[in-house]
């Protein structure tokens, strides 16, 4: 997928979102900060998992806190979850580990999204690419993606 794929799905799916690209790349929390000069908080982690039956599960943050491995086998009923290998992310997805955004996967995952992201109007997120983050509200990524909002956070 590219940024010219994940603009054509946002615009698809009636999403008012921004796609902001960077002369460095925007890999990290800390990175992501740099550029765009505001808390972590307001940064959201999308983390693909694994299960035991080989299913993938999205869990997203914000940039300051942790995925509990715990609370989200509890949240996804798994026994077992591994964070997915970066081929395996790219595969699922279409985007590379560090780029990967919480929309716009080539198929649907199960998504399940800490509530502390739903504090905030507008997240920036992976991109597409990894020098670029999107900017959107966590409503739609709720809307869009079907995702379940529970407590996943360390």
């Amino acid at each position: 997928m590219s940024l010219k794929k994940l603009e054509a799905y946002l615009q698809n799916e009636g999403i008012k979102a921004r796609i902001l690209t960077f002369e460095k790349h925007t890999m990290t929390v800390e990175d992501a900060e740099k550029q765009l000069g505001i808390t972590r908080e307001r940064i959201i982690k999308s983390l693909l998992f694994i299960d035991e039956n080989g299913i993938p599960v999205l869990g997203i943050v914000t940039g300051d806190r942790k995925i509990s491995d715990k609370k989200l086998r509890k949240a996804c009923g798994a026994r077992k979850l591994r964070l997915a290998h970066p081929q395996t992310v790219k595969s699922l997805t279409g985007y590379e580990v560090g780029a990967l955004p919480p929309v716009g996967h080539m198929k649907p995952i199960r998504t399940y999204i800490d509530p502390k992201v739903m504090n905030f109007e507008r997240v920036y997120g992976g991109g597409g690419a990894i020098n670029a983050l999107l900017e959107i509200n966590p409503r739609d990524i709720k809307r869009i993606n079907r995702a379940v909002i529970v407590d996943i956070s360390k």
